[in-house]
């Protein structure tokens, strides 16, 4: 293959997934099977504000399930990956390894 097609495979990632932040999120919710919101505050690095901004756009997608509870007093935000969440994973994943292969070497 050409330069130009491993190129416009990288165009033709998803940008919801493909966002850093978005990204880390999703990885982590990829290895559990639910995550508080300190877990993945802990885990990606963020800031409140960031995680709870790409959390949003992430459900906006349906990417993340957001289940919002609490545990005595204190509320509780649990977020898991939905299946089309998990399916759109496996797609990105693929695609840029499908994407880094094609470029020369």
């Amino acid at each position: 293959m050409t330069d130009e097609s491993s190129f416009r495979q990288f165009a033709e990632l998803d940008r919801v997934v493909h966002e850093p932040a978005r990204l880390a999120i999703m990885a982590v919710l990829y290895t559990v099977e639910s995550a508080d919101f300190l877990y993945l505050l802990h885990s990606t690095g963020l800031t409140k504000g960031n995680l709870s901004s790409h959390l949003m756009r992430l459900e906006e997608a349906g990417y993340v399930q957001i289940n919002k509870s609490f545990r005595g007093k204190m509320p509780q935000t649990t977020c898991t990956l939905s299946a089309h969440g998990r399916e759109a994973f496996q797609t990105y994943r693929l695609h840029l390894r499908q994407a880094v292969d094609l470029l020369p070497t």
